[in-house]
Formats: structure tokens, C-alpha cells, sequence
């Protein structure tokens, strides 16, 4: 089964969250601190991150995760609410954002869910050199290219990209978005998505291309234009 990094240092409740993942069946581990979790990262398939930690900010092990180019998953877990805490979070590369209180059966479930998603490629153009499209992703080895340029993208990032990419110029509804994405059954709110969405395409827009190519359908949803602009010669 996956191992379960659990960054806490509130006892009580990395206690009732490790009990939690254990009866389900996960291998879990217990950090109270940033130091801590630095030495339990290695073989982690995804960390549950609170924010406030002794020594220094979540953020900083987020960061450093997706800066080393670590694979493991990353629930954030806080009590700040405020959209800009979520955006911070999600932009640095966090999988999923879980405000306090929560209940252990809720975020055992946002595991499985996180962890299901991981583990599931989205169908995308099987072309291993995307030379043609302004935008275009490799789901083989899951890199996206802006104009033939590689540029970095969370997971989540990455599959609502590949999602759009192989359905061009179709309109995509958050739910539509959240089944192939997140999976059935996963509670995401609108916001969330298009909290999403805005990082995309300001990652987009950074890395040369242009993020007016991700559209957005007011009161429905978002696309990717059909015809997209031809990479430059």
C-alpha cells in the first residue's frame, strides 16, 4: 500500500489522522516538524501538510518538494480560509487544500481520491514531439510544451491541460472537468477549479505562450481555442 507522510505537530490530531489511514489500509509515518519530514520523505507517495509547523511554513517543504523534483502528492492541510492562502498553496504545487477542523474519514478519502488521480494517465495526443500546436502535452512522459518549449506544471495542472487538449475547441463544464480529472465522487468546489485554471494559464503565459489560448465560456465553462496558432517558423 502507499506510505503516508503525516506533517503535524498538533499530536491529537496527526494521532487520529494516522489511525484513520492505518485501518484503511496505508503505511503511515509521523513528522512534527520540517526537519522531521525532510528525513521521512524519502519513499513517501503523498504528504498530508499543515501549514503552521514549529520550525517554519509548510510552504517551505512544499516548495522544496517540487523544486527537488519529488513525486509525492501533497494535501495541504490549515486553518487560514482566505483564497489567496489557496491559491499560494496550489500554485506552489499542492495537489489538494483541506481547511480545518475536517473530519480523519474525509481526508482519507481526499487520499484515495489524490493518489487514484496520480496513478491515472489522461488520454492526451500520443505524439511524443509536439512540434504543430501552441500548446501541447506529451502524456507519456507528461510534459507540457508551449510553441515546442517545455515548461513546468503541477499534476492537477498538467491533466486539466491534457484534458482540454484532446477535446479542442470543445467546451468543458467544472463537472465534466472534475470527473476526468479528479475522478467521481470527488467534492470540488467551482472555485477550486478555476483557482486552477488561473495558475495554468499564468504558467502559460510566463513560459511565451499566450493564456488568452485557454478560454474561459462564461456560466459554462472553459476550452482550449480550436485553432490554435500554428508554432512559429
Amino acid at each position: 500500500m502507499p506510505r503516508i507522510l503525516v506533517v503535524e505537530d498538533e499530536p491529537a490530531i496527526a494521532e487520529s489522522l494516522a489511525y484513520a489511514l492505518s485501518r484503511d489500509g496505508f503505511t503511515v509515518a509521523i513528522a512534527g516538524t520540517l526537519a522531521a519530514a525532510a528525513r521521512e520523505l524519502p519513499g513517501t507517495d503523498l504528504v498530508v501538510l499543515d501549514l503552521m509547523l514549529p520550525d517554519g511554513s509548510g510552504f517551505d517543504l512544499l516548495g522544496r518538494i517540487r523544486r527537488g523534483g519529488a513525486t509525492p502528492a501533497v494535501i495541504v492541510l490549515s486553518s487560514r480560509d482566505a483564497e489567496a492562502d489557496r491559491v499560494a498553496a496550489l500554485e506552489t504545487g499542492a495537489d489538494d487544500y483541506v481547511t480545518k477542523p475536517f473530519s480523519p474519514r474525509e481526508i482519507v478519502a481526499r487520499v484515495r481520491a489524490v493518489l487514484r488521480r496520480a496513478a491515472t494517465q489522461v488520454a492526451a495526443p500520443a505524439a511524443a514531439a509536439p512540434v504543430s500546436l501552441a500548446l501541447a502535452v506529451d502524456a507519456a512522459s507528461r510534459r507540457a510544451f508551449v510553441h515546442g518549449r517545455p515548461f513546468e506544471l503541477t499534476r492537477v495542472e498538467f491533466d486539466l491541460l491534457a484534458t482540454m487538449l484532446g477535446v479542442p475547441g470543445r467546451v468543458l463544464t467544472r463537472a465534466e472537468l472534475i470527473e476526468r480529472v479528479w475522478g467521481e465522487g470527488f467534492a470540488i468546489t467551482d472555485r477550486t477549479i478555476d483557482t486552477h485554471v488561473k495558475a495554468l494559464r499564468r504558467k502559460v503565459g510566463d513560459a511565451g505562450g499566450s493564456a488568452a489560448m485557454i478560454e474561459t465560456v462564461r456560466g459554462v465553462g472553459f476550452r482550449v481555442g480550436g485553432d490554435l496558432p500554428p508554432e512559429p517558423r
